[in-house]
């Protein structure tokens, strides 16, 4: 034992446990990341490893968004390998508690684990003050009052409760911040801007961002930001909403654009495309804008996803709809169920299917899409921490949370 103790190996084995023993320390001291974070390097590679295996198929449905209440049945996740669900606005679970989120989440996610290649789904909802659609979670001003706060130190602890409330029910999308600025106070969706300037936007929309992403992945809590509604929203004529957005480029660029470079720049992972129009051409069909712009000179390296059904309102029939907004730079498409809609997923995948095989969707759009959706599934760890953690259930509504909507109030 003595001559053991004495040996190289014994110090090679001592003086490696050290330096372990120091990088844990200081890497998880730090504060911004741990010891086990992953770089984007590692990243990349998984993704592409990933990827090489898909199927088109599996692609497609990666690129697939379907509102639970259009979901026919839950077994269709794993049959279509749908990449993500969301509970839209006025979309509900029959239990509505914490634990019954959580409960349905777990359940969703089980469906697509089961698949051949087990991605996980990203699960997107409307925290827009809150987890407003849990019984109990801590509910906050609308944006147009935190605006009136000017405090962007306040408004990023908001977030950051919000998304501790959402990671309670193991949902990881929030479809905010809402960059709108807001021009015409006859838009009915003023509320969901933080004002008139683009100044107060400019600070409060990567405040939003920092509060819910701006965590450890480790623990089960990231959530991903989804800056909205590329571009121009809230600067329709006379506004209406869903409008038209009349004005030149210089104009655009100065009132609306500023959010979003700033919401980029505090690392929205992904940013939903608005129903409105800039003169006259609707963004879910504006390739200027999508790629050119925002995929290219703004090198925005997250997923667009569509508004609420808002390809179907592109002009020419469905199929084209598919085919105008994949390659304007749509990389997932909601999709929903509603009085007279008659479109629904399998359409959905059917018709891009399609459209890829009679080359009318390269499919290196379809990759790109793919590339990018798998791409913030890792970064959220979303394949490490594919269910709820109960720990983060038990805190929602907890007294320590609604101080913080105190404090906003």
């Amino acid at each position: 034992m003595k001559t053991f103790f004495r040996s190289p190996n014994f110090l090679l084995i001592v003086t490696g446990a050290l330096v372990v023993m120091v990088m844990i320390v200081l890497v998880t001291g730090s504060g911004s990341f741990s010891i086990f974070a992953q770089s984007d390097n590692d990243i990349s590679a998984k993704v592409d490893q990933l990827l090489a295996q898909m199927t088109l198929e599996e692609k497609i449905g990666q690129m697939t968004q379907v509102d639970l209440t259009a979901l026919k049945n839950e077994t269709d996740i794993e049959t279509y390998f749908i990449g993500s669900v969301l509970a839209g606005g006025n979309s509900e679970i029959d239990d509505i508690s914490p634990q019954g989120w959580a409960d349905y989440y777990d359940r969703i996610q089980k469906y697509a684990l089961q698949t051949r290649l087990k991605i996980p789904v990203i699960f997107g909802i409307d925290a827009v003050h809150g987890h407003n659609n849990v019984q109990g979670a801590v509910i906050f001003p609308h944006n147009i009052g935190l605006g009136c706060t000017n405090n962007p130190a306040l408004v990023e602890k908001a977030s950051r409760i919000t998304a501790l409330e959402m990671a309670g029910t193991g949902i990881d999308w929030d479809f905010g911040p809402c960059v709108a600025v807001v021009r015409n106070e006859r838009w009915g969706r003023t509320y969901e801007s933080f004002g008139e300037s683009p100044d107060i936007v400019k600070v409060m929309s990567p405040a939003v961002v920092r509060g819910l992403q701006e965590n450890s992945v480790e623990d089960g809590s990231a959530v991903a930001a989804c800056a909205k509604h590329f571009l121009g929203d809230g600067g329709t004529t006379d506004g209406v909403d869903q409008g038209n957005c009349e004005c030149d480029e210089e104009t655009l660029r100065k009132i609306h654009l500023p959010g979003y470079i700033e919401a980029m720049k505090a690392g929205t992972k992904t940013i939903m495309v608005s129903f409105s129009s800039w003169n006259g051409t609707k963004m879910h069909g504006h390739r200027y804008l999508l790629t050119d712009v925002l995929k290219g000179e703004l090198g925005f390296s997250g997923f667009l996803v569509s508004d609420w059904a808002a390809i179907d309102q592109l002009p020419g029939d469905y199929k084209s709809d598919i085919e105008n907004s994949i390659n304007a730079g749509l990389d997932m498409i909601m999709i929903t169920a509603g009085p007279g809609d008659p479109n629904n997923y399998v359409e959905f995948i059917e018709n891009l299917r399609d459209l890829v095989n009679e080359g009318k969707v390269p499919l290196s759009r379809i990759d790109d899409a793919a590339r990018r959706i798998l791409q913030v599934k890792y970064e959220l760890d979303i394949f490490g921490h594919p269910f709820t953690d109960s720990k983060l259930t038990k805190k929602i509504g907890s007294a320590e949370h609604r101080e913080v909507a105190r404090q906003c109030v």
